[in-house]
């Protein structure tokens, strides 16, 4: 029986899985690493810590395997966007693992904003919006504020990648420095028309070409793990959103899936279209499977399960993940109470870096349901704002499929679709982003000829639930609360500034 390695590298766990041919899961370990959060705003990991969480779930996972030899390729997904530059002679980073999350570089993203000529030159070229978010600012800020790493990065000592370009240097025997074309189409340093490393981006930046990965096709060689006598090529490697794209079998124009992990994630497959998006969301690559580029718009939001986390590890209101559910109003009633899940500013279609999370309508017999559902409802009423922004771009959704670890929240589901008017499915396996790597090594090392025949196998065997709408919830209130804190929050930020 042939069977697929897949790495599943996210934001705070990182997940090694065996599939059989038929993708059902045949072995699976998971470890959890810690974040740190040294400054506000800022979101950092130890790169150890992640590279040796890896190598402990792959070393579950092949430990309990019944033939080595079954396992005839491997895919990674990873958490897009986080930076990391290590020393060529060693594979150690010379800095933290600055996340997606992190904001540190907001005021230099801003001031970069003023100039309309350079926004638009960007944005055209990227599909991306000059944010913290994207990877360009976080490279710059590890070279200017690392003792001689620029120095080092120009003599070529240095070598910079995205988590999978990471892993597949310290994990190959090839010390291969390759990235494929959807994680580097989220650096803002990357054509994505021309499908290269831009010069005019490198110079904005002031980012040395030497220091990045070559960028390759999804489907490519990336190099050999080797485990005692037995060599396991890589031939899949997508940033996790696009992977959750290929794993809910989203490859036709207009399919679309919706993830709720970390953070949440929408994404439209456009196929050949370079949809450009005046409503903030992004234009970005989905794949290149076969030597066929498909283009994607997605809308993005920072913290869904952070904020889950935060109720559970700092709130102490469940002692489980799992448990939030049961403290669910099923109506989606909050006593009033709103919540803005801000932690680390807001994504789409905002895109503002310096707004924080808020309460607002506490009052005496405001409950622990209260404040759990309240939190629930803000990702509905962010996922809203994203379909908003879409049917004003012209991409009308009226039933989205939905994956991710949330995904099992039947209580979170059915708000989902009364908030957002929308009908819900969820397929028999929510974990659609390590399906979508498992899915393109298969391509890439000839198990199957093509990808879409995944799509058939789907409709074969995979049940979904359905979630319609059964209550009205009031989506403007929140609007208008958002709006307010908004204003306030530039308000802040302009009295701070001047203070400065």
């Amino acid at each position: 029986m042939k069977e697929i390695l897949t790495i599943d590298q996210g934001t705070t766990s990182s997940r090694s899985i065996i599939f059989n041919k038929s993708l059902d899961t045949v072995q699976e370990s998971q470890k959890e690493y810690n974040l740190s959060y040294p400054n506000d705003g800022w979101v950092e990991a130890e790169a150890d810590d992640i590279l040796n969480s890896v190598k402990e779930t792959l070393n579950n996972v092949l430990d309990k395997s019944t033939s080595l030899s079954n396992i005839v390729c491997c895919g990674i997904t990873n958490q897009r966007e986080s930076t990391v530059i290590w020393e060529k002679s060693t594979g150690k980073a010379i800095y933290p693992v600055i996340i997606w999350q992190d904001r540190r570089t907001a005021e230099v993203c801003n001031s970069l904003k003023q100039d309309k000529d350079i926004s638009k030159m960007v944005a055209d070229k990227t599909g991306l919006l000059l944010d913290p978010y994207f990877s360009a600012t976080k490279i710059q800020w590890i070279l200017d504020n690392v003792e001689n790493a620029r120095v080092r990065a120009e003599r070529g000592e240095l070598a910079f990648g995205t988590i999978d370009t990471f892993l597949i240097w310290n994990l190959t025997k090839e010390q291969n420095h390759l990235t494929d074309v959807t994680n580097a189409s989220r650096t803002l340093l990357f054509n994505i028309k021309d499908l290269c490393w831009d010069e005019e981006l490198l110079k904005l930046f002031n980012i040395p070409l030497n220091l990045l990965p070559e960028v390759v096709a999804s489907d490519a060689m990336f190099g050999n793990i080797e485990i005692g006598d037995n060599s396991i090529p890589i031939c899949g490697v997508l940033g996790d959103q696009q992977s959750a794209l290929v794993g809910q079998n989203c490859f036709q124009q207009g399919s679309m899936k919706s993830t709720y992990g970390t953070g949440c994630f929408l994404m439209v497959n456009t196929k050949d279209k370079l949809f450009r998006s005046n409503s903030g969301l992004l234009t970005t690559i989905g794949y290149k499977i076969n030597n066929e580029v498909a283009y994607a718009v997605e809308g993005s939001i920072f913290s869904a399960g952070t904020i889950i986390q935060w109720l559970r590890d700092e709130m102490n209101f469940f002692k489980d993940s799992k448990d939030s559910e049961k403290f669910i109003n099923k109506d989606g009633s909050t006593n009033n109470l709103f919540f803005i899940p801000a932690f680390t500013g807001l994504g789409a279609p905002q895109w503002n870096p310096n707004i924080r999370a808020s309460f607002y309508g506490i009052t005496r017999d405001t409950s622990k349901e209260d404040f759990i559902t309240a939190a629930f409802n803000s990702l509905c009423y962010q996922t809203k704002e994203i379909l908003i922004a879409m049917k004003a771009d012209g991409l009308e959704v009226k039933e989205m499929s939905i994956d991710g670890g949330m995904a099992n929240n039947t209580s979170f589901a059915q708000l989902l679709s009364d908030i957002t008017s929308t009908d819900i499915s969820i397929p028999a396996n929510t974990e659609a982003t390590a399906l979508g790597a498992a899915k393109v090594a298969a391509v890439g090392c000839g198990l199957v000829d093509n990808i879409e025949i995944f799509d058939e196998m789907a409709e074969r065997k995979q049940l979904v639930s359905n979630f319609s709408q059964s209550h009205k919830i009031n989506f403007m209130i929140w609007k208008e609360y958002l709006d307010t804190m908004l204003k306030l929050s530039n308000s802040i930020q302009n009295i701070i500034d001047t203070k400065d």
